[in-house]
């Protein structure tokens, strides 16, 4: 197999951008995710594949739940924000307004949309690990087209 063919062909795999965030004993943690789908109806799923060596993973694993945020069109900069994880200031994450969600997990403002997840299910492969979580809450705030990997001008995996 040609390794640029691979990585080309990967690349072409449409993805939006996300923020995750968790919380677990150590604290706030958060990143820019790509690799999510819905997996299941009912009960409601998502997979969310999260870097094993990053302090979302780390957070996810200890305590078992997590909110993904959907970045507006409008939010480049939020996405860009979360690149190299969570400080946490006060009531912000990387200068944005967050509050405590049902599971306890860090729910972000601004985005328009969001919703938490509790773990039921990891599978630990490669780099990342691919998180299994049941939709227990959800949120709109607005109507907001969502930002793309390829909208943005970022590329990640291959």
């Amino acid at each position: 197999m040609d390794p640029n063919d691979k990585k080309k062909a990967l690349r072409l795999l449409t993805y939006g951008l996300y923020i995750a965030t968790s919380r677990d004993l150590n604290g706030y943690a958060g990143g820019t995710i790509n690799w999510l789908s819905q997996s299941s109806f009912s009960p409601p799923l998502v997979m969310a594949g999260i870097q094993r060596d990053s302090s979302l993973h780390q957070a996810i694993a200890t305590s078992g739940i997590f909110a993904v945020h959907i970045v507006g069109r409008s939010q480049k900069d939020l996405a860009t924000s979360f690149f190299k994880g969570a400080a946490v200031q006060g009531d912000t994450m990387n200068g944005f307004r967050f509050g405590s969600g049902v599971t306890g997990a860090p729910v972000l403002v601004d985005p328009p949309a969001w919703f938490e997840c509790r773990v039921v299910e990891t599978l630990f492969r490669g780099d990342h690990t691919i998180f299994v979580g049941e939709v227990v809450a959800a949120g709109v705030r607005r109507n907001e087209e969502p930002l793309t990997l390829r909208e943005a001008g970022f590329a990640y995996g291959g």
